[in-house]
């Protein structure tokens, strides 16, 4: 093997560096503008993998399937429109298939037994298949100590803003109670804003809560201990809130509370002057309905209220419970009126509204709708039938008239004759030379599209403690916003930022090294 050899011998290794070569930290330091050469990929492409496909196992908020069910009335309803729509507006999926989802969002009713039953039954079900929950509604805001809602997160009835929140916190596997009053320097105030998202039931159909609570103190009644005491929403965020449905392709507006009557009362109107402000701004072939009202009430302003349910564009029809036919049940009830009472509401009503039905006739006969059979009627389409054969329409007393299934009359005004009666429903035969007219200012949402994201929902969701920003694309023809999913985007971005750290850290320990 041959053996290497040197000219000359090297005391130590130093010697093979001249005075006149550079140092390795002048080296070094000349190479002030190197940047670590990053990896790029395809984030769009990520983030719709990530979107369409997220870990089983993923506690991350805002990519789980809710299902929301409500039970109980018109109002309980609109909550429940509500929460929906905050929720899909922040990203989470609201899906009708109860199995499929991740969390369970139980909107309660109290008003009866069977529908608590029904409450109580799918807390089980949904305990049984390990779903998360939420409750929500009369039942847990009245009771919230009862034994079967112990352990579970709960959102009050004047919180339902704060929904996403609630969901969040238990998609982590926290309980979070939200039971507080919504107050203004004191005074109580009708509960979460109005112009907050909602996904409408039916696109068509839009529900305004106009106050919260009542005057009254019911013996039986266990909403009131839910929804407290009398709060109105001021008139001119109720007239707000219908213009922005009209605007969004509603065709019918109903007014909705626990006595819609006393109205106004904690904030110096009333509800006929919330009415004529409202019927300013409906359209022509749109229609008003207005909910129910308790007697005592109501009997302050009957001259005007029998005006205004013979406005053409307000349905003549009225919600006025009796409860008893018997003064000293009623005293014993604590209902604050008189048969009495509830006798001159109606005679009035009906003597201003016209109306010749004979009460005993209806009752018995099962067929009240016989007389009106080659009657010309407007009736306004709205919905399908249950049994998937007919439209559903309703005429000026808010009676139910079936028209046949043709897609060109949903969400218009239809004049019909009618050819058939039943116990409950009329049937209408559209005239053919009929003008069909069209009510909605623009085209309807579709179904499940969430309506009312405004400029500053948005901006609260960018600037909310607990919450991301999401961006949102806007569709300039309709100007309706999607957002996508904001912790997506804020994960995404996490992780680039820490790759970018170790890279950094990873460079600066071989340059030590190397020195």
């Amino acid at each position: 093997m041959p053996s290497a050899s040197c000219d000359t011998l090297l005391g130590d290794i130093e010697d093979i560096v001249s005075h006149e070569d550079s140092k390795p930290q002048d080296r070094h330091f000349v190479r002030k503008d190197v940047v670590p050469k990053v990896r790029r990929r395809n984030t769009q492409k990520y983030l719709q993998e990530e979107e369409n496909s997220p870990p089983s196992d993923s506690t991350i908020p805002g990519i789980q399937k809710i299902w929301i069910r409500t039970w109980g009335c018109s109002h309980n309803n609109s909550d429940g429109e509500y929460m929906a729509g905050q929720l899909a507006a922040y990203g989470y999926k609201i899906t009708e298939n109860a199995s499929d989802a991740d969390l369970w969002l139980l909107n309660s009713c109290t008003v009866k037994n069977p529908a608590e039953d029904h409450f109580r039954n799918s807390i089980k079900k949904a305990q049984e298949e390990n779903k998360k929950i939420v409750l929500a509604g009369c039942v847990p805001q009245a009771q919230p100590r009862q034994d079967y809602l112990k352990g579970l997160s709960i959102i009050g009835v004047q919180q339902i803003d704060r929904v996403v929140e609630v969901v969040e916190e238990t998609i982590k596997g926290h309980s979070v109670r939200l039971l507080g009053q919504k107050k203004d320097n004191g005074r109580r105030l009708g509960g979460a804003r109005l112009d907050l998202p909602k996904i409408r039931k039916n696109p068509l159909i839009e529900i305004i809560s106009i106050n919260t609570g009542c005057l009254n103190a019911c013996t039986y009644c266990k909403t009131k201990h839910a929804r407290g005491n009398l709060a109105s929403y001021p008139i001119d965020e109720l007239v707000d809130r219908a213009k922005q449905s009209f605007q969004e392709g509603v065709c019918e507006i109903w007014l909705t509370s626990e006595d819609t009557g006393a109205y106004g009362r904690d904030i110096g109107t009333n509800l006929p002057t919330l009415l004529w402000k409202l019927v300013e701004v409906i359209p022509e072939g749109a229609m008003l309905r207005l909910g129910m009202t308790n007697p005592p009430y109501i009997l302050e302003h009957l001259e005007e209220m029998a005006k205004i349910l013979n406005h053409p564009r307000v349905y003549a029809f009225l919600h006025i419970p009796v409860q008893s036919a018997s003064d000293s049940v009623l005293m014993e009830m604590k209902r604050e009126y008189c048969v009495a009472d509830f006798k001159r509401v109606v005679d009035f009503l009906k003597e201003k509204k016209q109306r010749t039905k004979d009460l005993s006739r209806v009752f018995h006969s099962y067929s009240p709708y016989n007389h009106k059979i080659g009657e010309r009627q407007q009736v306004l389409v709205t919905e399908e039938s249950f049994d998937s054969k007919f439209y559903v329409a309703h005429n000026r007393f808010y009676e139910q008239v079936l028209v046949p299934k043709n897609p060109a009359f949903m969400g218009k005004m239809v004049e019909v004759d009618i050819c058939e009666s039943g116990k409950h429903f009329m049937k209408g035969q559209p005239v053919s030379d009929a003008k069909v007219y069209t009510p909605s200012i623009s085209k309807p949402l579709a179904k499940g599209e969430v309506s009312g994201l405004t400029k500053d929902f948005r901006n609260g969701l960018g600037s909310s403690g607990s919450h991301t920003s999401a961006a949102s694309q806007c569709d300039s023809a309709s100007s309706r916003m999607v957002l996508p999913m904001p912790r997506l985007y804020q994960d995404c971005a996490l992780r680039m930022s820490v790759g970018l750290a170790l890279l950094a850290l990873l460079f600066a320990f071989f340059v030590k090294v190397y020195n």
